[in-house]
């Protein structure tokens, strides 16, 4: 009898297709991100993309927005005690703690409401970013227990949580709400939600990563749309595009306590000068920009629904339809590896890149993408948009032509 090679045990075998899997993802997002770096014309070009060299070089000329010549932060004084003093400022709230990331921020933030209101629960969303991207941290980390009020794609609604049949002690709003697709309620809907929360004895603590840009949408100034809230959250690279790090915002009393909490999570850093003057950079050039971005995002989005519409493509949908910030959804009628492979080879070979983000599966042959519009979105015509649909469409029949034969 021949001897035979071994086959595999069943769980090595899922490793070994696993890992598979794992290099085959890392491969298309090495070379997304390569086609991404060679186009010459994006909607938008963030900051993470860059070499050390090309991100450091600004802050070189950052004297503008703080003294180079004084000393280095130590543990939370100097530079970093100035961008706590510019963010109270700018979100017109009593007090401001940085954090060297969100999800630390907000995980302090709501087991000091939980302490303050002795009930550990939190109303949030299904899709807010403590459930879906944080390993069940609130739980875990900070003996919270999330409880959700809707999964519906948009915020809650007041009726929605009046009608919640148990007590909370904390409602956490995401605004806007990313994985919705950036949603937002109207002014007058968060009102009554902020509104109905109190009723119940509540506080409201906003998740406000992407706070900076719902100005235009509520047409109401910073300070207005965080005074609605107990608490604010807001991120240095999302939309600023900063380094890192993060503020939590609001009472004195409530900042200080988080500051405690923040040592004790190992948020105590001995120097995070680098991440402050980012920091800084992007509050005093991006977001002074970000009503502008967000206007355009509104003109490409409704040039993308004409240049699907014009290209034949069956179905399409932007959502929301007339986007809340610089940043949406598309979606489309067609396997996501065929767009992905779409979008990387219009780069390459014409040098315009449209879609630069993941595309994700959502069933058979549907599949949708986030689109942001920053600095080098500006310069795209709606004329320009259609064209690169156009473009982008003819590209996607061919990749699905070719492998169906």
């Amino acid at each position: 009898m021949s001897e035979q090679t071994p086959r595999p045990e069943p769980d090595a075998a899922r490793r070994d297709e696993e890992t598979t899997d794992d290099e085959r993802r890392r491969r298309r997002r090495a070379r997304r991100l390569r086609a991404h770096r060679g186009a010459g014309r994006v909607l938008a070009r963030p900051g993470h993309l860059e070499t050390l060299r090309e991100r450091l070089a600004p802050l070189a000329d950052a004297g503008d927005l703080y003294d180079l010549d004084e000393r280095g932060d130590v543990y939370g004084n100097g530079v970093v005690a100035a961008l706590e003093e510019r963010v109270a400022a700018l979100l017109g709230t009593e007090a401001a703690a940085f954090f060297p990331s969100g999800t630390m921020a907000q995980q302090v933030a709501l087991r000091c409401w939980a302490s303050r209101t002795g009930n550990p629960a939190v109303a949030l969303h299904a899709l807010a970013h403590p459930v879906v991207h944080e390993r069940d941290a609130l739980s875990q980390v900070g003996g919270l227990r999330p409880v959700r009020i809707t999964a519906e794609p948009r915020l809650p609604t007041a009726g929605e949580v009046r009608a919640f049949p148990e007590p909370f002690g904390t409602l956490m709003l995401e605004l806007p709400l990313r994985d919705a697709g950036f949603v937002l309620p109207t002014w007058r809907e968060l009102t009554e939600l902020v509104e109905a929360a109190r009723e119940r004895d509540a506080v409201v603590h906003f998740d406000g990563a992407r706070l900076w840009e719902t100005t235009v949408h509520f047409g109401r100034p910073l300070p207005e749309i965080a005074d609605l809230a107990d608490s604010v959250y807001v991120s240095f690279y999302k939309s600023l595009d900063g380094f890192g790090g993060a503020a939590l915002a609001g009472p004195a009393s409530l900042v200080e306590e988080a500051r405690t909490w923040r040592h004790r999570y190992g948020g105590q850093i001995f120097q995070q000068f680098p991440t402050a003057l980012s920091a800084l950079a992007g509050l005093e050039h991006e977001l002074p920009r970000l009503p502008g971005y967000v206007a355009q995002a509104r003109l490409v989005a409704e040039a993308l629904r004409e240049g699907f519409a014009a290209a034949g493509v069956p179905w399409s949908r932007i959502h929301p339809e007339r986007p809340h910030t610089h940043e949406f959804q598309v979606w489309l009628p067609y396997d996501a590896d065929v767009l992905a492979e779409a979008a990387v080879r219009q780069a390459e070979e014409t040098g315009t890149l449209l879609f630069d983000g993941h595309w994700g599966e959502r069933g058979p042959g549907l599949a949708v993408t986030e689109v942001g519009v920053r600095g080098e979105g500006l310069e795209w015509s709606g004329e320009d948009v259609r064209a690169a649909v156009a473009d982008f469409v003819a590209r996607v029949a061919e990749e699905a032509a070719g492998r169906s034969d």
